[in-house]
């Protein structure tokens, strides 16, 4: 079992929040001070279980081949299930799925280029781009999301007010709403 001491004045720092800003909270440590969201976490372990790590690099090496590995190993990047949280292979992996023509994939890009992801902002035309290819394959929720991407690219502000009423809800989608191909069983990783 892994213990960390976290530094007292990281913890007071921490502790203070802005007066009047209820869902933040300010964090000093050695990069800096910021306010983030109180439901974030800052610090997340690097999963050094050897069963995860083999069970990555197997997932890898099928990713490479087929792309709905690809899409399983971007969507558990971007849930942390069963390897460290990371947005940015989220995406990457997802991306090389959706250009290997995976509609999830292609859907999933979209709406994260529609929406946002994280510290990366929207881009409605790269949206309409991603969405175009899930919605030419009959995705009739990719169809729906390309209206919105196409209005988005003419109305920014219309869009951003949208993006805020609806991000909660698809972050929580990502969660139940997308499956996973891929299993891991006695002997690997075999595809449902």
């Amino acid at each position: 079992m892994k213990r960390f001491v976290i530094p007292m004045a990281l913890v007071a720092a921490a502790s203070f929040a802005h007066a009047g800003d209820d869902d933040t909270i300010r964090i000093c440590d050695a990069s800096g001070c910021s306010d983030r969201p109180k439901n974030s976490a800052t610090f997340q372990v690097e999963p050094d279980d050897p069963v995860l790590v083999q069970r990555t690099a197997a997932l890898e090496e099928l990713a490479k081949k087929d792309p709905r590995a690809a899409w399983d190993l971007g969507l558990r990047y971007f849930r942390g299930d069963g390897v460290r949280k990371d947005s940015y292979l989220a995406l990457q992996w997802m991306r090389d799925a959706g250009e290997r023509g995976n509609v999830d994939a292609q859907l999933a890009v979209g709406r994260f280029y529609l929406m946002g992801l994280e510290e990366m902002g929207s881009d409605p035309a790269e949206a309409e781009s991603w969405l175009s290819m899930a919605a030419a394959k009959g995705n009739k929720e990719a169809q729906k999301l390309l209206k919105e991407a196409q209005a988005a690219k003419k109305n920014e502000q219309a869009m951003y007010q949208w993006r805020e009423t609806y991000r909660k809800s698809w972050y929580g989608y990502w969660y139940t709403g997308y499956p996973y191909y891929w299993t891991w069983g006695p002997r690997g990783w075999y595809y449902r």
